[in-house]
């Protein structure tokens, strides 16, 4: 079921008729976790939707400073759905962030932004709309157990289902047992049960996702052992797409703890097997029809070459919120099945950008952008992403010939030729800090904003890890 927009006193209506005693405001900091505040249902009143709640700003990662901390919570009646993981019927809604003092909303917000990207796109009569079709991959775990002190830093990850555990014994009543059939390194992709051990997992998470609105597409085991997963969703506008985005990983995550398990979106948990992507695929449309359809290479248009232009032009920035962790880069490493090298093509993989070619109609045409993780703030990289297109069609940046070859057998002289993505995030921010007034355009990005995020990722995150030793040093030099 998709969506379903109401008012503010159709959703007041509809939680009378659900007998709705709680209701839980959804907002997302500036990283791209969803965060919450409960009230009771005397509380949903249509002054709720127009004045919003109070909350404290300062307290909410990439928000404004202490001295500044009022904020306000609005929530947008469109988002209204029964929360399909509480026990208490509850009514779950997606808010807007605004600033009580000057009644506009808040900078800061990231679906603020989404929200001008959008805005922005119609402004240039390039488009209506753009639609968004994320494939969000991820891990289940059975115990998921990691520390830092000064004296010892370690992690420790499970699943019954890992290659390692195939000569593991388990005693029952003096029975050895072990189940077996468990996916080898590399070669999880599709497998049925008893091999897929998540299939009743992943579809109650989907029939719970509907709750939402979110029309799932497929789900299936993914390439890594040990539980590696996916599941996809029809395509959504931005800000539509980047809300199911966070609301996806909310079910998931508390599907998996249902079932005594735990879900991570995290790009690279597990040494020598396959990381986690979001391979986002996008597209513009205007009255109606799809303005990346063409006669040119794999049935595209001058549009969708320029757009990307822009991706590729401006994929080293582009990682700064596509790719934002540093663990993002343990996934992005040359010579491995990852997305790293800056060129396109129809149908292949190794390359950063691809035109998906399952279907021939104008209707399916579109980038499949293969670099960001599930780690991004869906809004924050929805938006870089669809502003660096729009730079490259303004600007016709010319992407250059597409690439049919296996990049990852392709002669030194020939690979030395191919731009790469940056091969931490240390510089993917330098990145950022170089090439970013695309991103100003339209006041959809804010110098604040990407300031705050520069100042967050390198003192909160690349400063502590280059702090603390890594566990693989002690192996590596302590005999030293």
């Amino acid at each position: 079921m998709a969506r379903i927009e109401r008012t503010p006193a159709e959703v007041i209506e509809f939680a009378e008729e659900n007998n709705i005693q709680m209701v839980d405001l959804f907002l997302v900091d500036v990283p791209g976790t969803t965060q919450h505040v409960t009230l009771p249902v005397t509380e949903l009143t249509e002054e709720l939707f127009e004045e919003g709640t109070g909350f404290d700003g300062s307290s909410i990662r990439g928000f404004q400073s202490i001295d500044e901390s009022d904020m306000l919570l609005v929530p947008d009646p469109g988002t209204a759905a029964i929360d399909p993981i509480l026990e208490i019927p509850t009514l779950s809604l997606i808010c807007d962030v605004r600033d009580p003092i000057n009644g506009g909303s808040y900078s800061r917000d990231p679906r603020y932004i989404a929200q001008k990207a959008e805005a922005y796109l119609k402004s240039t009569g390039l488009g209506d709309v753009s639609y968004w079709g994320p494939e969000l991959e991820f891990f289940i775990f059975d115990t998921a157990r990691f520390n830092q002190t000064a004296n010892s830093g370690y992690y420790f990850l499970d699943s019954d289902e890992g290659i390692w555990n195939s000569g593991k014994e388990t005693m029952l009543d003096g029975v050895t047992l072990n189940n077996a059939h468990r996916p080898r390194h590399k070669e999880g992709y599709f497998p049925a049960g008893p091999v897929d051990t998540f299939t009743d997992l992943r579809s109650e998470a989907v029939l719970k996702m509907a709750n939402y609105g979110i029309e799932v597409e497929k789900h299936h085991h993914e390439v890594a052992t040990a539980g590696q997963g996916e599941i996809d969703f029809r395509y959504e506008s931005l800000t539509t797409a980047a809300d199911y985005v966070m609301m996806y990983k909310y079910v998931l995550k508390n599907v998996a703890r249902e079932y005594g398990k735990v879900a991570t979106f995290m790009p690279k948990p597990l040494y020598g097997d396959n990381g986690t992507g979001m391979h986002t695929h996008q597209s513009i449309w205007k009255d109606g029809e799809n303005t990346f359809a063409g006669d040119g290479y794999a049935g595209t248009s001058d549009l969708l070459k320029y757009y990307l232009g822009g991706l590729l032009k401006h994929s080293p920035a582009l990682l700064a919120f596509c790719a934002p962790t540093t663990n993002s880069y343990r996934r992005l490493v040359p010579g491995f099945e990852a997305p790293v090298n800056l060129v396109y093509s129809a149908r292949n993989r190794s390359a950063a950008c691809r035109i998906p070619m399952y279907f021939d109609s104008p209707q399916a045409k579109r980038v499949e952008y293969r670099c960001p993780d599930p780690t991004a703030n869906p809004y924050l990289a929805f938006s870089a992403m669809l502003m660096a297109g729009i730079d490259g069609i303004k600007n016709k940046i010319d992407p250059g010939d597409p690439l049919e070859a296996d990049i990852y057998h392709l002669p030194p002289e020939e690979l030395k030729k191919i731009r790469h993505v940056p091969e931490s995030l240390e510089k993917a921010l330098d990145a950022l800090e170089a090439d970013h007034d695309f991103l100003l355009e339209g006041d959809v990005f804010t110098r604040d904003l990407i300031d705050g995020w520069l100042d967050y990722k390198r003192n909160g995150e690349i400063d502590q890890i280059k702090l603390a030793p890594h566990p693989l040093e002690f192996l590596m030099y302590f005999d030293a």
